[in-house]
């Protein structure tokens, strides 16, 4: 039985999340030790918090590093993040940036010659650093039409990419499944990383995939069948992982 660290920044209640795991045929393990997340055969980043308090304890804990090495770009451990857990993948987040934050001097608009967690301008607004492991940007749903925070069961739409991706296999095109968030990926993400969207107040990456990086906006674990069925899914990946790198 495969291990699988689900990573913990200290947010809110992570049990749900390593139950489903365990549903799902895991040996779910929940640590905020770096070496611990180092050493896992599998990890998962929930959703809980702001992407700013977030990524600001995982730099200060030394997790931001951890799962950097671990996931070497995508040819390393596999990994699951979930709903804020996604959005930390990528380049840059506007959410919960403290105004009074001391900005670092960017060379360009995604900070990418910067440490994860640390805040900077572009383009007319502070933003925080991410893992920046994926291209892009997290932020707000426009909420000119619709009521912000996105909360409820949304429909799930598999893209190209989607259809050939090992975490959607055997999953329903249309499915609906559990979102509660108010921030999302923006248009600046790499197409050829999003594996499904989902259109509420704008057009959102839901799923991404790139190498063994997965990411899911909604929460798998509260949704029903079509969520079990994505953590059996990963769990699949994972042992088939292991089974590579012991073969």
């Amino acid at each position: 039985m495969s291990t699988i660290v689900v990573i913990d920044y200290h947010k809110g209640n992570l049990s749900s999340v390593a139950r489903g795991l365990a549903r799902a045929g895991a040996d779910a393990v929940v640590s905020d030790d770096p070496e611990r997340i180092r050493a896992a055969d599998g990890l998962v980043l929930p959703g809980v918090g702001s992407f700013y308090d977030a990524i600001a304890f995982m730099r200060a804990s030394g997790q931001d590093g951890a799962v950097v090495d671990a996931l070497a770009g995508g040819e390393g451990t596999p990994f699951l993040g979930i709903c804020l857990g996604l959005q930390l993948l990528f380049e840059r987040g506007d959410e919960g940036v403290p105004d009074d934050a001391p900005l670092s001097d960017a060379a360009d608009r995604a900070g990418s010659n910067l440490a994860p967690g640390t805040v900077f301008a572009a383009e007319g607004r502070r933003w925080v650093r991410g893992l920046g492991l994926l291209p892009g940007s997290c932020t707000l749903l426009p909420s000119r039409r619709l009521k912000v925070p996105h909360v409820g069961w949304d429909q799930v739409h598999l893209t190209p990419t989607g259809t050939a991706c090992p975490l959607l296999e055997g999953f329903d095109e249309g499915a609906n499944v559990y979102f509660t968030h108010s921030y999302a990926l923006d248009g600046d993400v790499d197409a050829a990383d999003i594996a499904a969207r989902t259109f509420y107040a704008r057009d959102f990456g839901s799923v991404v995939w790139h190498g063994n990086i997965y990411g899911c906006q909604f929460h798998p674990e509260k949704s029903s069948a079509h969520g079990h069925l994505i953590l059996e899914n990963f769990v699949r990946i994972v042992d088939e992982r292991v089974k590579e790198v012991r073969a």
